[in-house]
């Protein structure tokens, strides 16, 4: 998803706090957005001609040292209403209202910056789109976990180096937002203990290729278990290429994914009458496209995912998303088409079933 921020209201820190302060800029601001949904698919939709709704409140926070006065920065973003993309029954606050992120930075030279708290996990790229959102990448694209993240570069190589303690605050939240519903619940297991790393390289001047990895556990919050352990695990790796040549921008990835859930998963679901694998295996392949004129932005993202998990009855599924976005000044308006043959569930496992939905998006930002 794609966000943007104008403006903002300034506040000098010395100014609040006196001399004694470091000399510093601040940003505070806000933003409001909205969409219009039709699903052709869906008989009350056909009925009623489509929901106005999604909408959300968005309050943001932003500061740094100024040069040689100080190493810190942070970033925060909070968000409120029904488009929050926040799923009030998985996520830490049981409502709405969700830290998309919240970090705290120190530079150090020559390493780089060390971001603490919830931040953008450096895994492949995520896709431009507004409303459609990650597609088929699902659970490895635009993911928000807490832990810690070294991020740097040197002359055409760039490297990012995190541990991610949990996907969100609290102990049992798997609220990743904006791309949830695909890493367990609140009542089966959530994604703990990650590291990964990121390097990528520059071979020409606005071309990248990079790798990225990760690993880590999943922990059983079935209730099955009085100590909650985390016997389950999780790994990815994406190999991946962003180009931007003038107003045109390429991307495309490749990620292999496997995941060995909790014993416990298991003996739930079977008592529900479900026979789950333990072993989850699939491949998704992404691609984007993207050439601005003017005010203009023309875009198109297409995913596919390959099960690989022994068993699966599911063939490889497609999912596209073509927009439009327009910048009237203070924000954008987006027309954008989602099509897809399948999904990924939150177990990571692939799932045929058509849909499809237009979307027409506003937003604004003071």
């Amino acid at each position: 998803m794609f966000i943007k921020k104008i403006g903002g209201v300034l506040i000098c820190a010395s100014a609040l706090v006196g001399g004694a302060a470091q000399a510093a800029t601040n940003a505070l601001s806000v933003g409001v957005w909205a969409n219009f949904e039709y699903k052709p698919g869906d008989p009350k939709d056909r009925e009623d001609g489509g929901t106005l709704g999604n909408e959300a409140i968005i309050l943001y926070a932003d500061g740094a040292a100024d040069e040689g006065e100080g190493i810190w920065s942070y970033s925060a973003e909070f968000r409120a209403g029904p488009g929050s993309f926040t799923d009030k029954a998985n996520n830490s606050t049981g409502d709405q209202t969700a830290l998309h992120k919240a970090w705290v930075g120190f530079k150090f030279p020559h390493y780089g910056t060390l971001r603490v708290g919830k931040s953008q996990v450096p895994f492949g790229w995520k896709t431009g789109n507004f409303w459609p959102g990650d597609l088929l990448q699902a659970g490895y694209g635009d993911q928000m976990d807490v832990g810690l993240k070294l991020s740097g570069e040197r002359q055409r190589w760039q490297y990012d180096l995190a541990y991610y303690h949990a996907d969100d605050w609290g102990s049992k939240s798997t609220d990743t937002v904006d791309d949830n519903g695909h890493w367990g619940s609140s009542t089966t297991y959530r994604k703990v203990k990650t590291v990964v790393g990121n390097v990528g390289y520059d071979i020409a001047p606005g071309q990248t290729v990079a790798f990225s990895t990760q690993y880590g556990g999943l922990q059983d919050l079935t209730g099955l278990s009085a100590n909650e352990d985390v016997d389950g695990s999780h790994r990815a790796w994406v190999a991946y290429y962003v180009g931007t040549f003038d107003t045109t921008t390429l991307k495309a990835s490749y990620i292999d994914m496997a995941r060995e859930l909790p014993n416990n998963v298991l003996v739930q679901a079977a008592g529900n009458g479900t026979v789950l694998a333990r072993d989850i295996r699939n491949t998704r392949l992404s691609a984007e496209i993207s050439h601005g004129i003017g005010d203009w932005l023309f875009y198109l993202d297409a995913t596919r995912a390959l099960p690989n998990t022994r068993g699966s009855s599911a063939s490889g599924v497609n999912a596209f998303a073509p927009g439009i976005r327009y910048d009237y000044g203070p924000g954008w308006i987006y027309l954008e088409y989602l099509n897809q043959t399948g999904g990924i569930d939150r177990n990571g496992q692939v799932s045929e079933g058509d849909f499809d939905a237009i979307y027409v998006s506003m937003d604004f930002y003071l």
